[in-house]
Parts: C-alpha cells; sequence; structure tokens
C-alpha cells in the first residue's frame, strides 16, 4: 500500500535516526517543504567530538531521569542538527514541517518556533510535555504519529 506524506517522511526520519550515537534515544528529525527534504538531523555529539557511544552517558551514568537535565547531555538532539544543517547549507526552512521520530523536547520547540517552521509531526511521546505547550502556544500545528 502507498502510504501518505506524513507516514512516507516518518519512515525517513526513522531511518536517519538509525545513524544516532545516543545511548538513551535514537532519534531523526526530516525537515520537508513542499514534499522536499531540506534537511535531515540526528541526534549525537557536536562534530568532531567523542560520541557517547564510545565514552558513556554523564546523564545514564547519574540516573538523571528522561526530560531533565538537558545540560548535561554532550549530545546535539535530531530536530536541532536538522535546523543547524539547513542553516549551514543557507537553506530557508520558514513554512516547513518537521517530521521527528520523538516529541521536541522544550528545547528544541524554541528553536523550532524561531525557525519559522508551522508543523511538527512526530511518533514517539517524551516525558516533558512543555515543548508541545510550547509549540501549541506559538500557532504551530502539532500532529501525532504513533510509530513503533
Amino acid at each position: 500500500m502507498r502510504p501518505g506524506l506524513d507516514e512516507y517522511f516518518m519512515e525517513i526520519a526513522k531511518v536517519v535516526s538509525r545513524r544516532s550515537t545516543c545511548l538513551r534515544q535514537n532519534v531523526g528529525a526530516v525537515i520537508v517543504k513542499d514534499k522536499r527534504i531540506l534537511a535531515t538531523g540526528y541526534n549525537g555529539a557536536p562534530s568532531n567530538l567523542p560520541h557517547c557511544l564510545d565514552i558513556g552517558c554523564l546523564r545514564e551514568q547519574l540516573n538523571v531521569p528522561s526530560g531533565e537535565r538537558h545540560e548535561l547531555c554532550r549530545a546535539v538532539h535530531a530536530e536541532q542538527n536538522a535546523i543547524i544543517q539547513a542553516a549551514v547549507h543557507g537553506v530557508s526552512i520558514v513554512g516547513a514541517t518537521l517530521y521527528t521520530t520523538h516529541q521536541p523536547c522544550i528545547m528544541c520547540a524554541k528553536m523550532i518556533i524561531n525557525a519559522g517552521i508551522k508543523r511538527v509531526v512526530y511518533g514517539k511521546r517524551y516525558a516533558d510535555e512543555r515543548g508541545l505547550k510550547f509549540l501549541k502556544d506559538a500557532g504551530i500545528e502539532v500532529v501525532f504519529l504513533q510509530i513503533e
């Protein structure tokens, strides 16, 4: 059966997530406008720095619950990496849709809002609901498309 566009781009986000180097969650994001992929991102350490897969995870070692103490995480989130990639390559994402395998956290929500993204489709729920509230308060359409 031919998938709809949301299912199609979410499947691509799932493939992107396989590049993640996070020990806790593998997250992928795809930014799309006019049925075209503009940028992708996955969660992992900044360029040229050791990955959590190689040196471990401080949040794991400290038993920090999901959704808390983001500043301890060495990884850049998938949504952030996709937005950064668009900026690095001079690609406008104003009015785009962001597909992400996981519900955006509050930090990512702030970046999504300021980047001018108008729609977010996510596949897995996240412990902290503040990101969703920010997105909705900013008038961004938010769609939950459950994935495995």
